[in-house]
């Protein structure tokens, strides 16, 4: 009942493609991660990723994703180009018959955690967001002018303590896994190369000085008012993957955080094209987003999943828990996601099995010896998948 998807990064990851077919996963998620943010992706590029995905016997079932450039966000003299290019990959994909594309509005940060090696009492390891340290990054390692109003007081003292008790050396990791470790794998556009790469993203960050929430929303619906017909004609089904964290950082606007975020982007451009990328784990940092419910109103454009669990904490923190083990009820969000699936099928609709992947994981056994991309180990996404494959076998078997 689950169409398994695997996330893979291409030839630099150090998962193989023939791991993965071993895992039992069938479709992979992946991206042109070689051509730079707002070029086009050409047929003949397509074509070799996908023909290596297929010679393993597997399926490329979603692009995550065809970055959206800082350009377009920012409504930029060179926005028209940058739509106009990503218009021309999406055309390029539906000839190659991928058919779901993920992307994201967030504006300069795709993610954030503040410790990519948070140590559980079982001996796993796991990613972990500390909002007060992320404030102390932003405030008093970046050093972002007029910061402070941006954030609680209570929490910007919490953050001066901590920084304040803060080693160089730990600074510097902080700033390296905020700014790079976490971007660069998937489409930073700043890397270990940039030379003052504190002063790079500040700079980022100053572009969007100008545009607040209500801005930001309009630079996405002129985007969409603009792709989505395109990706009508393609066969593409677009999905946006929620904030992550749901909650505005550094200042800058957020705009898919919550339910009403996405009644009004999917209202925004009215289209089965015009989808969402389910992600639990980001939505699912706000206790007022109740994930079942959010599934079943929203269930005919969720074109892809992400699902993972997370434990919350005080003052906005989290840790990312074993898929079965955190706040969240992964039962009644995947007894929601199969009844979903159900009344697809009784539609007729040809896409009626949702894919899905188990979207992060704990670092166990060897994955300690390996050098898997932050959040994705072999073992324990391997572990995620059979848990979810197992839990929707048993709700399917209930309910049969």
């Amino acid at each position: 009942m689950l169409l398994k998807t695997w996330r893979w990064f291409g030839a630099k990851d150090a998962v193989s493609l023939d791991e993965i077919k071993q895992v039992g996963a069938t479709g992979i998620v992946t991206a042109l991660h070689h051509i730079p943010n707002g070029e086009i992706w050409e047929v003949s590029e397509i074509l070799k990723t996908k023909d290596d995905i297929e010679n393993h016997g597997l399926t490329w079932e979603v692009v995550e994703s065809l970055p959206v450039s800082e350009g377009i966000k920012q409504a930029t003299a060179d926005r028209e180009r940058l739509i106009s290019n990503y218009c021309t990959s999406l055309r390029n994909l539906g000839k190659c018959g991928v058919r779901t594309v993920v992307y994201n509005f967030m504006p300069v940060l795709d993610w954030a955690r503040t410790d990519l090696e948070y140590h559980l009492p079982d001996g796993t390891e796991t990613m972990y967001f500390d909002f007060p340290t992320f404030i102390a990054f932003d405030l008093f390692i970046l050093k972002r002018p007029d910061g402070e109003s941006d954030y609680p007081a209570h929490l910007v003292e919490l953050a001066r303590d901590i920084a304040s008790r803060m080693s160089d050396d730990e600074a510097e990791k902080l700033a390296y896994n905020i700014i790079i470790k976490t971007q660069g794998f998937i489409d930073g556009t700043i890397d270990g190369k940039t030379v003052n790469p504190k002063q790079a993203f500040l700079a980022l960050i100053e572009r969007y000085k100008q545009i607040d929430e209500a801005q930001l929303r309009e630079n996405l619906h002129y985007f969409l008012g603009k792709i989505i017909p395109v990706a009508e004609e393609a066969g593409v089904r677009m999905c946006i993957h929620p904030d992550d964290p749901p909650f505005p950082l550094l200042g800058l606007p957020r705009i898919a955080k919550t339910v009403e975020d996405f009644r009004w982007i999917l209202e925004a451009v009215p289209s089965e094209h015009n989808g969402i990328t389910f992600c639990t784990g980001s939505l699912g940092v706000r206790a007022d987003n109740h994930l079942p419910d959010m599934i079943r109103e929203f269930g005919h454009r969720i074109h892809f999943l992400h699902l993972r669990n997370l434990k919350r904490s005080e003052n906005s923190c989290f840790y990312e828990a074993g898929h079965l083990s955190g706040d969240l009820d992964m039962k009644e969000i995947m007894k929601a996601v199969i009844e979903e699936q159900i009344r697809r099928r009784n539609e007729g609709r040809e896409d009626w099995m949702i894919p899905v992947r188990p979207d992060h994981g704990l670092k166990l056994l060897y994955d300690y010896s390996r050098n898997d991309n932050p959040g994705y180990p072999l073992l324990g996404r391997m572990r995620g998948l059979a848990q979810l494959e197992g839990l929707a076998a048993g709700i399917v078997g209930f309910m049969e």
